[in-house]
This record gives structure tokens, C-alpha cells and sequence, in this order.
């Protein structure tokens, strides 16, 4: 039996922990995403340009230009000189790849052309130089 006096109390739904939960998921998505990036080539200080718009290739080679000069494919270090011939072999059969030259922004211009140029030799190699969004 009820008392007259006592008034309804109406139901509430806490939504306090619910929120917590939300905050905890987004907190782990945003975590777990800086974590998904995708490196190519030997960390180098890439130049930032403006126009910079990222390529849709399946298929690619990644030739790397430390701050030192010293040249890689594919992560293995490799001379110059022998660069054509190793890309070469790379691209085998292949009609079409994307060569993508990750340089260091403090390697000298002459350094960087002489790759593109032993790059461009090879039938079939598209160029694209890797920079960074301002």
C-alpha cells in the first residue's frame, strides 16, 4: 500500500557511462590509426610541397636517397651505377611501374637527377619523387 503523500518519481536512464564507453572506443580508433602508416622506403626528411597528392599504384619500387647520399632499392643498399640494371630486373615483364624516389631534403640536386636519369633508362618506369603535404 501507497502513501498519498509520497510523489511518483520518474524513471531516468543514466547515459554518464555510456559516454564513458564512446570516449574509450574512440580513444582506442584513434590510437590504433597512428599506428597504420605505411612506410616504403628508409626514413628520410622528405621536402614538403604544396601540390602534393598521393598515387594509386598496385605495383611499385621505392628507390631511397639518405641525408649521407647513399642510395637504396628497395630498402638494399645499392651503387648507382648498378641502379638501371637492378630496376630493370625489377620491372621484369611488367608493362608499367611507378619508380618512387623518397630523397632526403638535404641531398644535393646533382645526387637526385643522376637517380632520376639511371631511372629513366629502364623501358617502362614511371617517375614520381615521394614529398610530404605542407
Amino acid at each position: 500500500m501507497r502513501l498519498q503523500d509520497e510523489p511518483d518519481i520518474p524513471a531516468q536512464i543514466n547515459i554518464v557511462p555510456m559516454i564513458d564507453v564512446i570516449f574509450a572506443i574512440l580513444t582506442f580508433f584513434i590510437m590504433s590509426t597512428l599506428f597504420l602508416t605505411r612506410s616504403e622506403g628508409l626514413p628520410v626528411n622528405l621536402p614538403k610541397a604544396a601540390t602534393a597528392k598521393q598515387q594509386q599504384v598496385p605495383s611499385k619500387i621505392t628507390i631511397t636517397v639518405n641525408e649521407q647520399g647513399v642510395v637504396s632499392l628497395n630498402k638494399k643498399q645499392v651503387a648507382v651505377d648498378d641502379l638501371t640494371q637492378q630496376v630493370r630486373s625489377l620491372i621484369g615483364s611488367n608493362s608499367e611501374m611507378l619508380v618512387i624516389i623518397n630523397a632526403d631534403e638535404k641531398v644535393g640536386h646533382g645526387q637526385v637527377v643522376a637517380v632520376m636519369d639511371r631511372v629513366r633508362e629502364v623501358p617502362g618506369a614511371k617517375l614520381a619523387i615521394a614529398t610530404q603535404r605542407r
